[in-house]
């Protein structure tokens, strides 16, 4: 299984998992508390469900298994890790080399480069985001990872000047 949660047909079928059981309001609750601070404590999160610790460890466990929490992470910093320059890079597939698209994920998806990779439907068939040391690594990984795969057509890259990811939405 890669990092991005192993392939495209299981998170198919987490996905139809997810859909076919609706999160009642406890649920939405325990999932809108362990977003904000996956580390919370089981006694701590049933108090503030208002549940029993082990009803609340039960839920947790079913929401798991059901695929809703997919995992339980810390979010790095790229600069503390030596990585200044992030980058949103689009990658168009050859028409003929369709066939190819399995292979260029499984590539990509054990690149230390790749924070996150999108497949696509539109203009382009992915989406990188990627976190690199400078624009010298940037450039290497563009020319010698992607345009020379003998699967990529194009790539059109963005610098990311500023991010923010919104885990605190609530679910719904």
């Amino acid at each position: 299984m890669g990092r991005f949660g192993g392939s495209f047909g299981r998170m198919a079928d987490m996905a139809a998992v997810v859909r076919n059981e609706a999160l009642d309001e406890v649920d939405r609750r325990i999932v809108d508390l362990l977003r904000d601070d996956a580390r919370l404590a089981n006694s701590r999160l049933a108090e503030q469900v208002g549940i029993a610790p082990s009803t609340c460890l039960a839920r947790v466990r079913s929401l798991v298994e059901r695929g809703v929490i997919t995992a339980f992470s810390a979010i790095v910093s790229p600069a503390a890790l030596g990585l200044g320059l992030e980058a949103l890079i689009s990658v168009s597939i050859r028409t003929g080399a369709r066939q190819r698209i399995g292979e260029f994920r499984a590539d990509l998806e054990h690149r230390p480069e790749v924070r996150q990779l999108f497949f696509l439907g539109g203009s382009e068939d992915f989406v990188l985001h990627v976190a690199v040391r400078d624009t010298d690594a940037l450039r290497d990984f563009v020319v010698e990872q992607l345009s020379a795969h003998p699967a990529v057509a194009s790539t059109r890259t963005s610098l990311v000047f500023q991010h923010h990811e919104n885990r605190l939405s609530p679910v719904g």
